[in-house]
């Protein structure tokens, strides 16, 4: 089902998520960009008059070392456009490419300058530090324009300070420079901002395929709705990983499972077998055990379960409670149980007035009186013997009812000799289901045998009570003797109604949830023998 989203559009904005993720990725690698290279340029303007003011003052060093520009300088009466000064200046500045390269005496005058007219006239700058000795970068304007300079004192071989030598840098070659930088920039830019569109619009192509092309107020209310429904609906549903841990929960999930009611927000991310232990029910959500509409018991609770994996690895699994569904189904077979009894008593009893009517119409009363004596005897004896061993009076009750459907299907089934049940039950109901499914599969394996038998001991030790069924079928091989007591595992045909595999399992748990314990053993004439202990049964 598609979600429709609605139609209004707020601010012009496009309303579909990939589109805003795109144009906000666009936006941000756009900003990005242009604040790298801003921060680019920023420094870069100031390296280049760096370097400049740097090589101009290399210049004249290199200049001033020259111990032949000191002397010509002593030397000359007077600055002159043809004198050796302007002729090892001139040299100089052409050969390194200088602006300028001026050489001046203590008081300021040029002996040198690239343009002869302006030599033996005073500088444009103030050559005060450089005449006291020290070395000065500066980016100034002068008769040439603005330049990077480098001034230094122009030292005699005695040490004394006889002038100075300044040298310029063109600043319109910095800027040329820097400018001349700048399409490169923007070119290596350009390439960044195009690859990171590239991978912008690939990655919302890929959100779009994720998110089924939907707004952000679509996606909001999906998900509100989502977990309105999980936590509305009367089936549980729990959600997993690739690996098997726990992504959701729903409440009700939580409650058939057996979880703490606020536990389920704490569950996300927990391995499935750590949050329900080893057994039935994690083998089937987790998809170790295959199939549709599988049983399986957890705590009380019977249940039916789901799978269906999801794109990404994971899985969806859906709980049913069917525990009311097999308790009605179990009473149904009880019922049935009791109809064909019913029907089976109608026959005997129709031949019981038979046989007495012939008696009176004979005229042998004393045969007739004796005859329905023993009928009634031995009815009335049954219920006598239960409700004098088994004082709980569901229990009895249930013993008197089983014996008679055993009899009708010709299985005897009888208390054991040192049966003794003295004290009512603090659950009755759980050791009569207990009881009740031990006894209908001991009626099932012992129809049929050479001499059919079921023997119920009970019997109370202390507040423990202590139960056993033994019966004359064909015995459980002791290599399945813990397999029987797992869900869905029966040698029986399933009936139309009901699941099989399922009677013994309940009896494990509903002990083991009283603190007791349920296995199956071989009775000493061959045959089955299964006994539950369940402690603090006994008021």
């Amino acid at each position: 089902m598609r979600y429709l989203p609605t139609s209004s559009r707020r601010l012009g904005l496009p309303r579909r998520a990939v589109s805003q993720i795109l144009l906000t990725q666009l936006a941000l690698a756009a900003g990005v960009l242009a604040l790298a290279t801003g921060l680019f340029l920023a420094p870069l303007g100031a390296q280049l008059d760096d370097q400049a003011m740097r090589r101009a003052l290399a210049i004249a060093q290199s200049t001033a070392a020259d111990p032949n520009v000191a002397a010509d300088l002593r030397a000359a009466t007077a600055p002159t456009p043809d004198g050796p000064v302007q002729a090892a200046a001139e040299r100089i500045r052409r050969a390194t490419g200088a602006e300028y390269v001026v050489v001046l005496d203590p008081r300021g005058i040029r002996h040198s300058h690239p343009n002869p007219e302006r030599i033996g006239r005073p500088v444009s700058t103030d050559p005060g530090e450089a005449l006291a000795g020290h070395e000065v970068m500066e980016i100034d304007e002068g008769t040439l324009g603005r330049s990077a300079r480098g001034k230094v004192p122009l030292i005699a071989p005695d040490g004394r300070i006889v002038g100075a030598v300044s040298v310029g840098i063109a600043y319109e070659g910095v800027r040329d420079r820097l400018l001349g930088a700048i399409p490169s920039l923007l070119a290596y830019a350009g390439g960044a901002l195009a690859v990171g569109a590239l991978a912008a619009y690939l990655l919302s192509r890929r959100i779009q395929r994720q998110t089924r092309d939907l707004a952000f107020s679509d996606i909001a209310g999906l998900l509100a709705e989502r977990e309105a429904m999980l936590h509305s609906i009367r089936e549980g549903v729990i959600a997993l990983d690739g690996d098997d841990r726990v992504r959701l929960v729903n409440d009700e999930a939580a409650r058939l499972l057996g979880l703490p009611p606020d536990a389920a927000p704490t569950l996300a991310g927990r391995p499935l077998d750590e949050v329900l232990g080893p057994g039935r029910t994690s083998d089937v959500l987790a998809g170790r055990v295959t199939g549709r509409d599988l049983l399986t018991v957890q705590g009380p609770r019977v249940l039916v379960a789901n799978r269906m994996p999801t794109a990404d690895g994971g899985a969806v699994a859906t709980l049913r409670d069917r525990t009311e569904v097999e308790h009605l189904g179990r009473e149904l077979d009880s019922t049935k149980g009791l109809i064909d009894a019913l029907r089976a008593q109608d026959h005997e009893h129709a031949n019981r007035l038979h046989t007495l009517l012939g008696l009176l119409e004979l005229g042998l009363h004393e045969e007739a009186v004796a005859f329905v004596t023993e009928v009634v005897g031995v009815h009335r004896t049954t219920a006598e013997q239960v409700t004098e061993r088994i004082h709980d009076p569901l229990l009895a009750a249930l013993l008197v009812g089983k014996a008679t459907v055993a009899a009708e299907r010709g299985v005897p089934l009888r208390l054991a000799p040192a049966a003794l049940l003295p004290d009512r039950l603090v659950d009755p109901g759980g050791l009569v289901t207990i009881l009740g499914n031990l006894v209908d599969n001991a009626l099932d394996a012992a129809v049929g045998s050479a001499a059919p038998l079921v023997e119920v001991d009970i019997r109370a030790r202390g507040r423990t009570a202590v139960l056993t069924v033994r019966d004359s079928g064909p015995g459980i091989p002791a290599a399945r003797r813990e397999e029987i007591f797992t869900e869905g595992w029966s040698t029986k045909q399933p009936r139309a109604h009901r699941e099989r595999g399922l009677g013994l399992a309940l009896v494990r748990r509903l002990a083991e949830r009283q603190g007791g314990s349920a296995r199956a053993g071989e009775a000493e004439d061959g045959g089955a023998e299964f006994s539950v202990v369940l402690p603090e049964a006994l008021r």
